[in-house]
């Protein structure tokens, strides 16, 4: 793995990253990817490298940076750890969408730099999810692609939510849903679905029957390896369609 730590300048202070991949490249295609809750840590890592091997440069940078330093948090037992799971409350709390949409500015920039010139794809798991989708919709002319993984909320009626924000989408975009998640129930499906369809958006949003919240990540107690494989498969082909330059 080619890993550096980065350290990244937004307008609220200094953003920790990780970017991963070989040494720059011209008109290289780069990625984003969003964290879950539990921020960044090996797991992470270990997806973005498996990404960069399909010859993207990754970002991956910790969004919670605003809360100091903490953590990683093990996700087989942050939520029942009382502080651990008070702490990720705090920090969900103190990160809205409209942070993480302005940070996204300096995560291209930075990506530009080290190399990537070209499209720029953005992937989310959990609390990332929503937050791959707006990235999409705040920076049209350079994020193509867009992929959430058990993201929640969605389109929750609230208006900073992806389904809020689906005119705005020019990327292609991929939604994988949890069989049954509760932060995602079928009400809220089909209203993104629409909207999304309403915005002339390329999408496509699937179920993985059987998998439950947390399915892709491999140190989540809800790892289903089958669905993480195939969850590889479909990011894989969105990415390979959309991000040649």
């Amino acid at each position: 793995m080619t890993r550096r730590d980065i350290t990244i300048g937004t307008e609220d202070g200094s953003c920790t990253a990780a970017l991963i991949g070989e040494a720059v490249a011209p008109h290289r295609a780069g990625v984003i990817l969003f964290m879950d809750a539990f921020g960044p840590r090996q797991a992470l890592d270990g997806m973005a490298d498996r990404l960069s091997k399909q010859g993207y440069l990754v970002l991956v940078p910790d969004l919670f940076y605003r809360s100091g330093s903490y953590g990683p948090f093990n996700p087989k037992t942050a939520w029942t750890d009382e502080h651990s799971s008070s702490l990720i409350k705090s920090m969900l709390g103190a990160t809205s969408q409209a942070m993480t949409q302005a940070d996204t500015k300096a995560f291209i920039a930075s990506l530009t730099q080290a190399g990537a010139t070209g499209p720029i794809g953005c992937v989310g798991y959990c609390m990332g999810g929503g937050r791959a989708l707006n990235a999409a919709a705040a920076y049209p002319e350079r994020i193509k692609a867009a992929a959430s993984f058990h993201g929640g909320n969605l389109a929750n009626g609230a208006s900073d939510s992806p389904a809020a924000n689906a005119a705005k989408i020019k990327a292609k975009v991929y939604v994988g849903t949890a069989g049954v998640d509760g932060s995602f129930p079928p009400e809220q499906s089909g209203r993104l679905a629409q909207t999304l369809r309403d915005a002339e958006v390329d999408h496509v949003i699937e179920n993985y029957v059987g998998c439950a919240h947390g399915w892709v990540m491999p140190d989540h107690s809800a790892h289903h390896a089958e669905g993480a494989e195939r969850h590889w498969r479909r990011l894989t082909t969105i990415f390979a369609e959309a991000l040649t330059a």
